[in-house]
């Protein structure tokens, strides 16, 4: 019996022992929940294709005007948005207004023009999304020194046709598919195009005075090319109607055409100055009639070599090329003001001006 309190001790040991052998390996909650899967397990989560199109920016009924996002959105981060160009819309806008009235006298019918869009597009998409046939007047900004595009679709141009050549009101142009422009659709395009051309330069007058020129008519996209491909550009869209006719005019304007009038059409209004004050303009312009500077008379220069300047002495004697009626320079810093003869004034010196000098140094 003395000998049970030690059985006890060692079982009691044993089996603490092999508790805590126990707990060892058990694995964690955690650790288990974290785990990876097994390599043949099937996955829990599978994107769909309607997410991966979401994902690349692909919307399959999505339209080429609206925002773009996911990797289509960087791939077009290089474009600039027209909003950004808020003197657009006003100069589009009397555009529309003015172009009213002009087809209407041009075509002796009740011609209604409406603004669609404006958006910004790549040039060679812009390229290969115009329907043909299609006629493509490249016209020319003489003073932006560059070039533009004005497209006409094949509904504008027989109803143009048939107006203009006494066509019945009421009834839809026919049109016939499959041929190209006769010289006579293509010539009375093109007199539709040159009032477009005037109205344009009148809409953008009040911005920046600019005369836009017909250049020359293409039918075919690829012999229209007036910029790279890549190159960002504004399109227009108009819509046309005249009663039970009518079309659409697009018009395509590269951002390097636009660059001379950038910064006027970066304006919030028209004559928007920004941040310029005409009250401290004025006032600056007071102050400088005011303002004191220091003018040198130079009786005479010249030059020579550094070694016999180093030889100057105290009581060495330079002789000037200068005479009692020679001519001394006035200048204010580096810059040569007027000439004139020095002579005294009571106790004082005094130079009398006989020329006053140019900007660039010449005589006047």
């Amino acid at each position: 019996m003395a000998d049970e309190p030690q059985d006890d001790d060692a079982v009691a040991a044993e089996w603490e022992a092999m508790a805590n052998q126990g707990e060892a390996d058990q694995p964690d909650e955690f650790e288990s929940a974290s785990a990876a899967p097994a390599p043949g397990a099937k996955p829990t989560r599978i994107l769909n294709q309607d997410e991966i199109d979401s994902l690349l920016g692909f919307e399959g009924d999505g339209d080429g005007d609206k925002d773009r996002s996911g990797i289509r959105a960087i791939i077009n981060s290089a474009l600039v948005a027209y909003e950004r160009l808020p003197m657009l819309d006003i100069v589009f806008d009397r555009l529309v207004r003015l172009l009213t009235t002009s087809l209407r006298n041009f075509t002796s019918d009740n011609v209604e023009v409406s603004l669609d869009s404006i958006t910004s597009i790549r040039f060679g998409d812009y390229l290969n999304s115009i329907p043909l046939p299609a006629i493509i007047s490249v016209f020319r900004a003489e003073e932006w020194d560059n070039y533009g595009l004005i497209m006409v679709d094949s509904s504008l141009i027989y109803s143009i046709v048939d107006v203009l050549l006494g066509g019945r009101r009421g009834t839809a142009a026919m049109r016939i598919e499959g041929r190209p422009y006769t010289t006579i659709e293509r010539n009375l395009v093109e007199r539709m195009v040159a009032v477009v051309l005037q109205d344009m330069s009148a809409a953008f007058e009040p911005l920046s005075p600019v005369k836009f020129l017909y250049d020359r008519i293409e039918t075919n996209p690829r012999f229209a090319t007036i910029a790279r491909p890549a190159n960002a550009a504004i399109m227009v869209r108009l819509r046309i109607d005249m009663e039970d006719r009518g079309g659409k005019l697009e018009m395509l304007l590269p951002y390097a055409t636009l660059e001379p009038v950038r910064e006027l059409l970066l304006q919030m209004f028209m004559g928007e100055k920004f941040g310029r004050d005409s009250i401290w303009e004025n006032h600056l312009a007071t102050q400088l009639w005011s303002t004191e500077v220091d003018i040198q008379a130079v009786l005479d220069e010249q030059v020579m070599p550094l070694s016999e300047v180093m030889r100057f002495e105290v009581g060495k004697t330079i002789m000037l090329n200068a005479t009692p009626d020679s001519s001394i320079m006035l200048r204010c810093g580096d810059i040569d003001v007027v000439t004139g003869k020095m002579g005294r004034s009571g106790v004082n010196v005094a130079v009398r001006v006989d020329k006053v000098l140019r900007k660039s140094g010449g005589l006047s």
